[in-house]
């Protein structure tokens, strides 16, 4: 999926408000971005780490630049848009290059289950149960190589776990996929020690049926496509 948007480079100076950050573009510009993550961002927000920006002319936007990678010393790219996974793999999924989900022909998106969540795609497909799969952007690392999730303690992450648990009992094929937004990643572990809770939650949804499995991507400042399985540690 390419960027609609050719991406410019930048500086940052600081990330605030969660969905704020200050950047200064090559020129010397000084502009503050939207940054659509919400999470701890850990080890990205560092300050003057080189960044790529998506410009926009939306007049309904306040904000004329959104945040949407992080250019790392080695080259690498981490993206921090946590909205752009679920564009990317929808498209993905309807191409059926999702391996173990590809005997699906109909992806529906957004929809609702559970008590108050919404499920990030519904899959059917005649003679087959329907696939309900939850999705998370990683972008934590802390070891050279290991991506991990989540990068702070998510109750609602736990609840989804909970909930792809009850589908799975019902019958119903329940997925969570972890879509790892690091170029420089080769396997992801759950990091038990920011949140045990969900760590549990994961340990008791697998006993109770779901799978769980993660994917790579290809990133950089032209666009994100889909990558290769990747091992997990789940304990």
């Amino acid at each position: 999926m390419d960027f609609p948007t050719p991406l410019i480079p930048a500086r940052l100076t600081r990330r605030y408000k969660r969905f704020l950050a200050d950047c200064v573009l090559d020129d010397g510009t000084e502009i503050t971005a939207h940054c659509a993550n919400p999470g701890s961002m850990m080890g990205l927000a560092v300050p003057e780490s080189r960044i790529w920006l998506e410009p926009n002319d939306d007049p309904k936007k306040k904000l004329k630049y959104g945040w949407r990678l992080v250019e790392h010393d080695d080259g690498h790219f981490t993206g921090v848009d946590t909205a752009l996974p679920n564009r990317m793999l929808k498209a993905a999924l309807m191409a059926r290059e999702v391996t173990p989900l590809a005997d699906y022909s109909v992806v529906t998106p957004e929809q609702k289950y559970g008590e108050k969540s919404r499920i990030d795609f519904l899959l059917s497909e005649p003679g087959l149960p329907d696939a309900y799969v939850e999705v998370k952007s990683v972008t934590l690392s802390r070891d050279a190589g290991l991506a991990e999730f989540p990068d702070s303690v998510t109750l609602r992450g736990a609840r989804h776990m909970s909930e792809l648990a009850a589908m799975a009992k019902a019958g119903h094929r329940a997925v969570i996929l972890y879509l790892v937004q690091r170029t420089d990643a080769d396997r992801v572990a759950i990091a038990a020690d920011i949140d045990p809770t969900y760590a549990r939650a994961v340990s008791d949804a697998v006993t109770a049926g779901v799978e769980a499995m993660a994917f790579g991507t290809m990133i950089d400042p032209s666009g994100v496509s889909l990558g290769s399985a990747l091992p997990i540690d789940l304990h």
